[in-house]
């Protein structure tokens, strides 16, 4: 898969999985690995781009001795997330055109 469109695809998968209660990295992690492959190499980058942009938030909670970090989205994230499902028809329609593109190929 593209590289951009990839990463465009997981920051949203990211942003899903903190819309119903806060997380950390390595639940998050779980939460998205059935339906698209994530590491922690990739993830936190993504973590950083979205506090960045003020998609999300933290706040740190110690758990067994140790500060955990806790991602929290905003209203800003919510809004990409409704965006994105808006727009998805549209990458849809261009996903049919290129495979019927190929296929006339063939």
């Amino acid at each position: 898969m593209d590289v951009q469109l990839k990463r465009g695809i997981l920051e949203i998968c990211v942003l899903a999985s903190v819309k119903g209660e806060d997380s950390y990295g390595y639940r998050i992690i779980k939460d998205i690995q059935p339906y698209m492959e994530i590491s922690e190499s990739t993830l936190y980058p993504i973590l950083k781009r979205l506090e960045s942009s003020g998609c999300l938030t933290h706040y740190s909670v110690e758990h067994n001795g140790r500060l955990r970090k806790y991602y929290q989205i905003t209203k800003e994230g919510i809004e990409r997330i409704n965006v994105f499902i808006y727009e998805w028809p549209n990458v849809t329609r261009a996903y049919d055109f290129i495979k019927e593109a190929v296929k006339n190929d063939e």
